[in-house]
């Protein structure tokens, strides 16, 4: 069967010589991964400078635009999984490709909007980035143990290239629409970025990325995914729409919305439990470290997604609109965003060897600490532009250190052939903290934002740092009761 044919997974056994693995160059295959991660970046940066001036093309309000995030990220827990295991089984190669298609569709529906719904669906199919870390991951640890470059140590060391070309594409979307929406007349222009980043990223890897040398035998569990999916979602409604006109927090849509997610989550756990082949292999979590690592996830990405629509609202509001607000203009707001960009990839870079120094635990420990204190000095000092964006440089380093670490460790908890499904869990995980995190800022967004106004009060921003603050000090506490293992 030709690999552009049906999919279909190839029988257990032991690894095969292919072609492609014996001759593409190491440095190939990691310029061709980082390139995938850069665009992922860009898809992932580039609207942060347009998000104030949606709210005039658009129609909509502030509180509307977190929105944006939170359909971006729930498609990500959709998507995740499937991708995750369908690499697995398919070949990671194979499977990336028809996931960059995706990635590239939603771009170009996102180009093409002039109205807040079509947004919304570009960035539901755009939600398909987060399964390009589980499958490069996956083609990187398959490619690094077959040809025996250095193991987990390599993979780590490919992990931190990986996530600093992630964050570097953030910057470099961030300063490409800020430019685009400065020089061009049109509102939308700038929302062709990813388009032309996905596209260049499809081209490249399209020949270069070697496949997956051994695939276990299986199926995907769409079943497991299906309840999964549903009940997170109905979860991410009712905690974000608590509060809104129509939504009180005693309501039945609310209150329904909250207890039928969870019976529906808990109804995939014992799915999962009797599952021969889950989409997520629940047992995992009975493993201490596997827990911790979960939880840190989930806090750090609280923070690090949730304020992905408040921070860049906030620095593109005058003082004279609202009373509050940095009043930068879009170039002014991509740029104002580049010190957390920079420093979350250099927490990103330093973080083996600081692992390596002080141990995995203390990395945890030191990246959910600087997170922390950036966000409580965003609430004390966001009246000055150079506090504030020190503030949020702090917390860009402890977010770098963390999105290395928690991924690094994710995949060297479960055997080679489950590489793309380790990794498929924390991006999982990653993704539902941020929408957990999106949807409590829009909640709070939502109750701070008098009626018929598009702009919140500046307490809809103080309390959503505080409770960021507060999260990110949980995670800290959570970090210490991981264990190392024995030398």
């Amino acid at each position: 069967m030709s690999e552009t044919g049906t999919l279909r997974p190839a029988p257990a056994g032991p690894p095969s010589a292919g072609p492609a693995l014996r001759t593409t160059p190491f440095g190939a295959v990691i310029a061709s991964v980082v390139l995938v991660e850069l665009s992922s970046g860009i898809t992932q940066g580039f609207l942060s400078p347009l998000l104030n001036g949606l709210t005039g093309a658009l129609h909509v309000s502030a509180a509307d635009l977190n929105w944006i995030s939170i359909a971006n990220l729930l498609a990500s827990v959709a998507f995740t999984p499937v991708l995750s295991r369908m690499g697995d089984l398919y070949g990671h190669r194979r499977v990336l490709r028809w996931n960059l298609a995706i990635v590239l569709l939603g771009s170009v529906l996102v180009g093409l909007s002039r109205s807040f719904g079509l947004l919304l669906a570009g960035q539901l199919l755009q939600g398909a980035f987060a399964g390009f870390f589980p499958l490069l991951v996956g083609i990187l640890r398959n490619r690094t143990r077959r040809h025996g470059d250095g193991g987990d140590g390599e993979s780590r060391r490919g992990i931190s290239l990986m996530v600093a070309g992630l964050t570097a594409g953030v910057a470099l979307g961030l300063v490409a629409s800020g430019l685009l929406a400065r020089s061009s007349a049109s509102p939308t222009a700038a929302l062709w970025v990813p388009t032309a980043a996905v596209g260049l990223a499809l081209a490249v890897s399209w020949p270069l990325l070697p496949e997956s040398a051994h695939r276990p035998g299986g199926r995907v569990d769409w079943a497991g995914g299906a309840l999964l999916c549903a009940g997170l979602v109905a979860i991410m409604l009712g905690l974000g729409q608590g509060g809104a006109p129509g939504w009180a927090w005693t309501s039945p849509r609310t209150f329904g919305c909250l207890l039928g997610g969870a019976l529906v989550t808990a109804l995939w756990v014992l799915v999962e439990l009797r599952t021969a082949e889950p989409m997520i292999d629940v047992r995992l979590f009975r493993h201490r470290n596997v827990v911790v690592v979960s939880l840190v996830a989930l806090t750090f990405t609280f923070g690090m997604l949730g304020l992905l629509v408040a921070n860049p609202v906030f620095l593109g509001t005058a003082k004279a609109e609202a009373g509050y607000g940095l009043g930068l203009d879009p170039l002014g707001i991509s740029l104002a965003m580049l010190p957390n960009m920079l420093a979350l990839t250099l927490g990103a870079l330093l973080a083996p060897a600081l692992a390596r120094a002080i141990t995995d635990r203390w990395v945890l420990l030191a990246g959910s600490l600087l997170m922390a204190a950036g966000y409580a000095v965003e609430f004390a000092s966001h009246a000055a532009l150079v506090p504030f964006l020190t503030a949020t440089a702090v917390a860009g380093l402890g977010s770098g250190l963390l999105q290395h670490a928690t991924r690094a460790l994710a995949v060297e908890a479960v055997p080679p052939e489950q590489t793309s499904v380790g990794s498929g869990i924390n991006e999982l995980l990653i993704n539902v903290g941020g929408s957990i995190g999106a949807a409590v800022v829009l909640a709070i967004f939502a109750a701070r934002t008098p009626a018929g106004q598009a702009l919140p009060r500046i307490g809809a921003y103080t309390d959503s740092w505080l409770v960021c603050a507060a999260v990110a000090l949980a995670g800290a506490a959570i970090s210490l009761c991981y264990r190392g293992a024995k030398k």
